[in-house]
This record gives structure tokens, sequence and C-alpha cells, in this order.
């Protein structure tokens, strides 16, 4: 490369490299066949170049030297003017002995199935070639010991491990204890999830091992075969032949990066999906695995060059694993090339001929200086256009439907029951949380214990009452196994006994200390509940910028393309009840379009987030407000006569049209009261006579329930309502409408009579009591919001913060990118599961915390109205707070960044169609920003990414009966309200170009195939309006009574409604932060705690300026007969720029979360 242009680039139009012959006949194959080859096609050969060739030999398996990758770089190898490439055949590698091998003066060869390594060591022994990548250590890349041994002895951050050797000559190395939820290996402990690999390189029948908090199983990875890369397996117990790896498993979020290096300075890294995540192999249109390439942090570089030395393979891939900020490396795998890269092609064959030449020319006498490559210039994404662009999604979200729950208190003083509690730390904090599968054992082995006792000795000291000891044996016997999510005991510590509490505590109080056993058991996820999540998550698409390409024909996708290309930085968390997770883990199945079992992608993509009260409640966090709440309540509610104007001053303070609608219903508390158990009673009577007829023997209710079970949850609930007194324990009517609302939606084709009435009656009883219990007056709602989720709102403003800021995410690398025209969008999505207590609180934030003036705000008046006729939050209720960003407007100006508040109260409940709160649309126009909204071009427009196959998205027009999405903004699908023309809403429709109308979609018709934005039915809209495209098998056009396919009776779910579309992040984050200061000192002091964690667990701060500036430690110069990773020379620009993501950790033991 020391001549310039067509000297150097002689012969480019063939590839010089040749298949090898036996001995000398190769070594001389230099001028004479390369002139001759020339000659043969036309090519006129300069006579005076009698310079000596420098043979560049390639020793593998076929398979391997005729690559395309391989043969993609030869070719370009071949064009460096001095360097032939010959390729040893394979039968020769494998039946000729290495004397008869073609010579070389330099070797590339690589173990691979069937490679004889042992002849090659040899061979280089013979001819003492430069070596590209040393064959020793090639044996040690084999073992995944040895590659474990030698990155720790360079530094190199692994997962933690042990190593299971089944050897019989050193059994002190295999020692293996395995429990229901942790192995130990030689003493040390793996908690689950854990990761079992074996201890032979080629074989890659790597096994992940879930938590049964989880739902248990393993995934089992192996290579890949066909589209496919991984399945689940129930099995849940590890090996017990063979010799294995254990290692702690890292929650990279479903993302694996490979990083290829070629010499110590070059490295190029590409992310794929996890195989561990779903086992489906995302394909492109050629069959290949998608990978996109991403940008290494400095110290990912470091790693890389310390990874190429170490173990002397110039060029070597290795798998980086991004987790909790870090990045650890777990494999090592030699000899690799990037599949399907121009651009890595070009490098690796310039990074690579430019070694043989430093190293051979001098020796060789050859005229060749170091060349001097420019620099190259980072592409910086530049954007155009007057509409905003889509920079972070935030949504709080409740859990989907559920069995009712239900709960046993009972008062013990064995000492059995002591015993547990001191051996899992009870006295430490006074409380004791049961649920891990060996713990629910061993509180059922003593329940057992007690009864025999008391069946054999019925004059023992046993103050347990045996009734209570039955139903914990029986709840704790249900399913035949513990699955960890849907039972749980909890113990408190009671120094001077309990006091007598409810209708079920008849001893009288006992002297000394005790314990109060809670028995919970229900409000599992119901797999209707798992559809509304998978739905719903499906129907998130939509609120991204519409994709391409791949994508095109089916809407939503954008936000599929965002995330599969590394531009959208995700971060589920959940709260840490069973149904919670579940929810979050099915959300996620729908978002990002995966397969299979949930469990996998509870482990690797939900966070539980159960610390300082983030999305989890903490009753002893709570001020003594909603105590006072609860008993004014239940003052109210016991006056035996109809509500008076007094009663709708005191119960009604905010004037809310559902909770006077809810009393005007009830009219007189307890006598609505006295009809309800009534109801009751006559229910657990059918139910009786039922389990009396035969023919109801062996009847399966929804979801395996059984009569007897029926039976019981509504005896319990019958005995509790009415306490001895005869007053009504009030606080029993949620658990009364969550069982008839269960029974109404999931066994109603029993048949039970007067099924409705009581849903209808204690509906309107649980529209007054639930959201009463979190605050009556306007004050107390704040006080008990700020109590319940301050932590929450203090990480929603973190998060809106940062998404402006310099972020560590994964960012793709513009230069190797191929069909992303906009490497540099990024969009930063963080999801919230959570329960309905969060949910209300949040929602009483906003409302009455003084976000705007809804005096002043006609918009903010009608979403104020909007909101108090919202009777429930109902399951899968969120509320999204999206931000946009006008990268036309100054940086510091308040109209760079915009933000929008959303609300959808969920699930469709029974008999909702009729009297359903109408809100405006999602994302109307409001009048002032309309003119500024009319431009039809977008930032967000994704059609770029695939030139070659861009469609531009057509308006839909929808009636108002089933609003989608009727603003536009940022490529959001357009749509326009048929029938909401009223004065109201006349200010908020938005007039979509016409020029763009779509001549295949009618502008009337279509609302009868929707169900709203996330109903199932949405991803047919494109379908309708474009060729014939294969229909999503689970998604068809529905109304609110079919529900989703596939699940009879599941009820569709309420569309996102706008609550305010013109809000500056100034003014959104003046809001929180002026509510976090108005906190209580204890809270504020909690809260400031949570901030300083947050800050001490981001990621430390890289110089973003200099991370293009390749890595260069001086390394002494070896002799050219030495390997050629010891040589240094002028660094090649490594491929790859930008900090990794930081996740969240969830170790057992430790949980901690920083503010991503």
């Amino acid at each position: 490369m020391s001549k310039s242009g067509g000297q150097e680039m002689c012969n480019s139009e063939l590839p010089r490299f040749l298949i090898g012959r036996e001995g000398g006949e190769s070594r001389e194959l230099g001028d004479t066949i390369m002139r001759n080859i020339s000659g043969h096609y036309g090519e006129e050969e300069d006579e005076d170049q009698s310079e000596r060739q420098i043979v560049v030999g390639i020793c593998s398996m076929m398979k391997k030297s005729k690559s395309k990758p391989m043969t993609e770089i030869l070719e370009r190898l071949c064009k460096f003017e001095y360097i032939t490439v010959v390729i040893f055949p394979e039968e020769v590698i494998l039946n000729e002995p290495v004397e008869k091998w073609p010579l070389c003066d330099c070797l590339i060869s690589f173990h691979s199935k069937g490679f004889p390594l042992d002849k090659a060591v040899s061979y280089v022994k013979l001819r003492n070639p430069l070596l590209i990548n040393d064959l020793n250590m090639q044996y040690f890349i084999q073992d995944r010991r040895e590659v474990y041994r030698i990155l720790q002895e360079e530094g190199i951050d692994l997962p933690r491990y042990a190593v299971l050797n089944r050897d019989p000559d050193r059994p002190e190395e295999c020692n293996l204890v395995e429990s229901e939820d942790h192995v130990e290996v030689n003493g040390e402990v793996f908690h689950k999830p854990f990761v079992e690999k074996p201890v032979s390189a080629e074989d890659h029948n790597v096994y992940i091992y879930y938590p049964t908090s989880a739902g248990g199983g393993s995934q089992r990875l192996f290579r890949k075969i066909g589209s496919r890369s991984s399945v689940y397996s129930p099995e849940s117990t590890v090996r017990k032949t063979g010799s294995y790896i254990y290692e702690e498993f890292m929650p990279t979020d479903g993302t694996d990066v490979k990083v290829y290096t070629v010499g110590p300075d070059y490295a190029h890294a590409e992310a794929r999906k996890s195989p561990a995540l779903d086992g489906k192999v995302e394909r492109d249109s050629e069959g290949k695995e998608i990978r996109y390439p991403v940008m290494l942090t400095a110290m990912e570089k470091l790693v890389a060059r310390k990874v190429c030395l170490a173990f002397k393979q110039t060029v070597c891939g290795f798998d980086l694993l991004r987790a909790n900020g870090h990045s650890f490396v777990c494999d090592v795998n030699g000899f690799s090339f990037v599949k399907n890269s121009m651009k890595y092609y070009d490098d690796c064959a310039k990074v690579l001929g430019n070694m043989v030449m430093r190293e051979l020319a001098p020796q060789l006498h050859i005229p060749w200086s170091i060349p001097m490559e420019a620099e190259d210039i980072p592409i910086v994404p530049t954007t155009s256009g007057t509409m905003m662009e889509l920079r972070c999604v935030i949504a709080v979200i409740r859990h989907g439907d559920r069995t009712p729950k239900q709960k046993m208190k009972m008062e013990v003083r064995n000492a059995l029951f002591f015993e547990l509690f001191e051996k899992y730390g009870g006295y430490k904090s006074g409380k004791l949380k049961l649920k891990k599968p060996k713990q629910l054992q061993e509180v059922l082995d003593i329940a057992r214990q007690l009864l025999a006792e008391l069946v054999l000795h019925n004059d023992c000291e046993i103050e347990e009452k045996k009734s209570k000891l039955e139903q914990l044996k029986t709840v704790l016997e249900m399913y035949g196994h513990f699955s960890g999510i849907n039972r749980k005991v909890q113990l408190t510590y009671l120094p001077n006994g309990q006091p007598k509490a409810s209708s079920e505590e008849e001893d009288a109080l006992k002297e000394g200390p005790s314990l109060l056993l809670v028995l919970k058991w229900g409000g599992e996820l119901t797999p209707a509940g798992r559809v509304q999540a998978e739905e719903l998550g499906r129907a998130f698409r939509c609120m991204y910028p519409g994709g391409q390409g791949d994508y095109a024909g089916f809407p939503g996708c954008g936000l599929l393309r965002l995330h599969s290309t590394y531009r959208h930085d995700l971060k589920i968390y959940a709260s840490d009840e069973g149904r919670v997770q579940m929810t979050a883990a099915a959300f996620a199945k729908g978002l990002l379009a995966l397969e299979g079992e949930l469990t996998p992608i509870l482990v690797q993509m939900v966070k539980s987030a159960n610390m300082n009260g983030l999305l989890d409640s903490d009753s002893d966090s709570l001020t003594d407000c909603q105590q006072r709440v609860k008993a004014r309540l239940h003052e109210i509610m016991q006056k035996n006569k109809e509500f008076n104007e007094e009663d709708y001053s005191k119960l009604a303070s905010t004037s809310s049209p559902s909770l006077v609608n809810s009393m005007g219903v009830i009219v007189n508390p307890v006598s609505t009261c006295d009809q309800v158990h009534t109801l009751i009673q006559s229910l657990t009577c059918q139910i009786c006579k039922r389990l009396e007829d035969p023919k109801s023997a062996d009847l399966q209710l929804y979801h395996s329930e059984t009569l007897e079970l029926m039976l019981q949850r509504w005896s319990k609930l019958e005995r509790d309502f009415r306490m001895k007194n005869g007053r009504y324990d009030i606080s029993k009517i949620p658990d009364i409408y969550d069982c008839v609302k269960y029974d109404t939606q999931h066994n109603s084709s029993l048949g039970l009579e007067d099924t409705l009435e009581l849903f209808r009656l204690s509906r309107a009883l649980a529209d007054i009591i639930i959201p009463q219990e979190y605050g009556i007056t306007k004050a107390e709602k704040l006080d008990i919001a700020s109590a319940y989720c301050l932590p929450l709102v203090k990480k929603i403003q973190l998060d809106l913060q940062r998404t402006h800021e310099d972020e560590a995410v994964n960012k793709l690398h513009p230069l190797y990118s191929r069909g992303v025209m906009s490497p540099g969008r990024h969009v930063r999505t963080r999801l919230y599961f959570t329960s309905e207590s969060h949910v209300h609180s949040l929602l009483n934030i906003f409302r009455y915390g003084g976000l705007l003036d809804e005096q002043k705000d006609e918009q903010w008046k009608q979403a104020m109205d909007y909101l108090s006729a919202v009777t429930e939050l109902n399951y899968m209720t969120q509320i999204v707070i999206m931000l946009y960003e006008d990268n036309n407007k100054d940086p510091s100006s308040e109209e760079r960044f915009h933000v929008e508040l959303h609300f959808s109260p969920g699930v469709k409940g029974c008999k909702d169609e009729d009297n359903a709160p109408m809100g405006f649309g999602f994302r109307p126009a409001s009048s002032e920003n309309h003119e500024k909204q009319t431009d039809p071009g977008s930032l967000e427009d994704l059609s770029q990414d695939e030139p070659d196959r861009a469609v531009l998205t057509e308006p839909i027009s929808i009636q108002r009966k089933s609003p989608l999405i009727r603003g536009r903004k940022a490529g959001s699908m357009e749509a326009l309200s048929e029938n909401n023309t009223s004065s109201r809403g006349l200010a908020y429709r938005i007039f979509p170009s016409t020029s763009r109308q779509s001549p295949e979609i009618k502008p009337s018709g279509l609302g009868a195939q929707c169900a709203g934005l996330f109903s199932a039915s949405f991803p047919n809209l494109r379908d309708l309006a474009r060729a014939p495209r294969k229909k999503p098998s689970s998604i068809r056009s529905l109304s609110s009574q079919t529900g989703f396919e596939g699940c009879s009776l599941v009820p569709s779910i309420y569309p996102l409604e706008t609550l305010h579309n013109s809000l500056s992040l100034k003014q959104v984050d003046e809001f929180l932060t002026t509510l976090c200061k108005n906190g209580s000192e204890t809270q504020f002091k909690r809260l400031k705690s949570l901030s300083a964690m947050f800050e001490s667990h981001s990621q430390p701060s890289i110089d973003v300026e200099n991370l293009e500036t390749p890595i260069s430690t001086p390394v002494q110069n070896q002799p050219a007969s030495q390997s050629l990773w010891y040589a240094s020379g002028p660094p090649s620009t490594v491929s790859s720029a930008g900090p990794s993501s930081p996740s969240v950790a969830e170790p057992s033991s430790n949980f901690r979360f920083n503010s991503e």
C-alpha cells in the first residue's frame, strides 16, 4: 500500500487467491502463477515487477474457508499489491502429512469441528510462519474453564461462577447441593435464575434455570436450528451427569452483544436478541439472523483489547453481557467474522493487510511504508421539518384480570410458629413474609402436625382454633404444588397478644406474646388477564412512530422497528406481586412481538421494584390520615337512614358525578348492605344445592376452581360482612364486589340467580368505598397519595429529566448501520406495573396537586370533568406521559420539550357500554396548536429507514364510537373522528391532509370493526388498506361484548383519552418538584435517600468526545517469527463509540435500582 492508485490495486478486478499445492510448488506460485492467471484473464502484467509476493495461507475446514465472510475478506486482501492468498485444500489438511502442505509466509488457521489442530501445530513448528491467530491457545478456547481462568487472570469482568468437575480423581471439586430455588456448588451458592454451561465450548446446550416465583422451569439453549435457538422446559432440576460451570444470570433486558476484534485496536460490536428470551431467531429476508451494530464504551474497547491479547487471537469473537451498568464477558469464541457488513469486510482486510505488510515486508525487502489513515469523521444525524420528535414514553399500568383475593387471619402461640419466625429472621423487624415453596411447606407441616395432635389428644394444649388450622391446611394444599406466586403467609410479632378485631376472633384476649398469622391466597392473573395484557402491549405500539420495511402493512410496528434496531431504551418495572409481574411479562410479550412462555420474558425483561415503596404499598409508611378516613367512611356508611345533604357534602366533597350517582343508587347504606347480605346468603344456598346435585360433582369452574372453593369464598364473605354485633364491616365491600365481578365475568354459565343485582349494588357501594379510602377531601387525597407514591413521582421526574441528557444507552453505530437512515434517533420507554393503590394515588396527584388551574385552562377542565365521571380504575388502567422534542427550538427554550398526559380507565366492565364517560380522544389537536401541526411531514417517519421499500402511512377515518388515534404528531397514525362534531369536541378535532387519504379506505364503516385503540382489532386497519397480507391469527374485529378472540368473555379495554396535550417540560418538572418538597418530613427524608441511591448507582460519566479515539497501549515489538498479537503499530479506527445501557440489578439479597 506504499504505492498509489493503479499500482497498488493492480489485478483488483479478480480475486488473487489460489488453492494451494504440495510442498515447494506452492512456494513458487508467487509471481509466475499470478502472472499466468492475469494473462489468462487478458490482463497485461508489468514486466518490471519482480518483487517477491507475500503468501498468506488459509488453513481451515472448507466450510469455513469458502464461507461468504472469508471470501469477501480474502478478495479485498488480494488487492494489496504484494499479497497472494493460498487456501489449503481440506483433503490435504486431513489426509496429507504436514510436510506436503503448501508453503506460506503468514498463516491464518483456526479450529472448528473436525479440524486436526494437532497437525496444524506441527506445521507451524515445521515452517515457522507468521501467525495471525495462535494455535496453542485454541486448545484453551475449547474449554470454558480455561477461558474463564484466563479472563479472571486478565482482570476482565465476568459473571460470578463456580466449576463442578465430575472427575473421580478430584472429588473435592464435585460437591453439589440442589435446593428448590438455588444450588450450592463447592460451597458457592447460586440463586435462581442461574446458568449451567457444559465445560466443553463445543457443547452449546446451555441451560438457564428460573425461580419458582417466576414460574420455574428452564430455558434450553442450543446451536441454532432453523428459526429456533432455545426452548422452554418445565424441568427445574440440574443435570446429574457431566461437568458444568454454574454462573449468575445477568439481567440484560433481552439483548446480547457480540464483539469482533481484528487486532487489539479494532473492535466491531453487534447486538442481537438474546436466545434465552423466547428462542425465536429473528431473520431478515435473506434468512440471516438480524443483528445491529452498536457502539462500545471506552471500557468495553479496553476489554476487547485485553481479550485479543490474552488469547493471542488477532481475529477473535466474544460475547458481552451489559447488565447493572457494567459489561461482563461470558464467552470467547476465537476466530470469528462479522456476517453481512461490507464496511467490516473493508476494515478487516485493510487491518489484516497492513499487519502482514508491516511484519513481513521489511524481511522480504518489499518496498512498503505505513499508510497514514484519514481520521473517520463521526456522522451527526440532522433533523428537518417542524414536527416534534417522540423522546420518552412513561406509563403506569395496573395489573390484569385476577382471581378474587382472599385472606384469613389467626393468632398463633404454638412454639413451632415461633421457631419458624426466628429461623427466617422475623425478630429483626418484627415481621416476616413467607412466599418460597420450602417456607410454605414448613407452615403446612406445622398445620398438619397440630391438627394430628388435636385428633389424637382432644385435651392437648393447642391454642390455635381447629377450624383455622384446617383452612390454613386446605389453602396450602391447593393446586398440589407451590408456585410461589399465588399464596403467601405473613407473620407479625405481637408482644402483648392480639385484641379481638373482627367476627372471626372469638377468643378472649390472652396474655403474653403471640404471632398474627395472615394467610393470603388468590389474586392470580387469569388467562383473560394475560390476554388483556398481551393485547394492550401489542396495541401500545401504536403510540410510537410508524414503521416501514419489514413492518409495512402492520400498524404499530414502528416500535418494533425502533426496538429491533436498538434505538429504543426500554425498562419494565413491576411490584413483587405475582399477578403484577406476570402482567408485565405478558405486556412485554405483546409489545415486542415475542413468543412462547412468560417465565423467560419475566426473568429477563421485568425488574422487581420492591424497594422504598416505588411500586409496592408499605402500610407502615402511610400517614394516620388513611386510618382517619376509613373510620369516617365506616361511620357514614353505618347510618340506617337515607343520605341527606350533609352526607353528600361529607362523602362527596369533590362533587364527583360518579360518587353522587352511586350515592343515588344506594339511598340508605345500611338498607343496601342488608340487601347485599341477603343476596350473598341466596348465592351460597344456590351453590350448596349445586354441590348436592350429582350432575355438578365434577363441574369445573373458570381457572380450575371447584364449587367447593367457590362456596368457601362466598361463605367466608357472608360470615365476615355482618359482624356479631349486627353491624356491617364495610372493609369487606371491595372483596364482595371483587368476587361478584369475577363470577359475573367468568362463571356466568352457572346461571346463579340475582348475581347481576348483587353486582349492581356491590358496585355502587364499592364506587364509594374504594376511591374514598384514598381520601375524602382534596387535602386528604394528596396526603395519602404522597405517602403511597412519592418515590414513583420522583422516579418519573428523573425519567423525564434524563431523556434530553447524554444518556448511557445502547446506541447504533452510524458507520456500520445498513438500512437505518437515522441511527441517532432514540426513544426511552419506562413502564411501571403496579396495583390499584398506586394508580389511584398517582391520578389523585395529577388531579388535585395543582398541575393546572381548571378555571383558566379549558382543556384541563374538560379532562377533570371526564375523570370525575370515571367510576372505577379497573384492571389495565393506564396513566401515560409522552415527551416530545422540537429540534428547531433553542435547547434552553421552554418550547423545546412538550409533554402530553393520557389516561385510560382500563378494562370495560359489565354493562358499561351504556353509561361509559366520553373523553375527547387520543391526542386531539388543541386550537392553539392546530396550525402548527398541519405539516404532514415528520421527523419520526421511519419510511426513510428502508428506502427501497418505503411506504407512507395513510390517514385512517374512524367513527367516534370507537376512538382510535385522532391527533397526529411525530408520525403517529392519523385518524379523524367522524361523529365528534359537538361544540365541546370541535376544538379538539384535527383535519388530516386529504391528499394522503387511501382510496381503499372509506370514511365510514371502519369504526364498527374497531373497539378502540386498545381493542384487539387494531392490527387489521392497515391490512384493509394494503395488498393482501396474512392477518395475525389472534386478532379480529370485535365489539365490547365479544372481547378478544380465543378467550371467551375477555372484555376489551377503553382507549386512551388525552387529559392534556400542550404542557411544557418545565411546567411538569416544577409541578413534580413542588409536590416532592411539600411531602411530610418523614417522606422527604425517605425521598432524599432514594434520590441519593439514584445518583450513586448511575453509571460513571464517560467522556463522549473521546470515545472515537482508538485505544493504543504501548507494547514491545517482537521478532517477525513470533505471533502477530504481540505486534504494535498505528491503530485502526475502532468501530464503536457510545456507552452501554445500565439496567437495574435484582440480586435476591441486595436489591438496588438507578435512575434508568
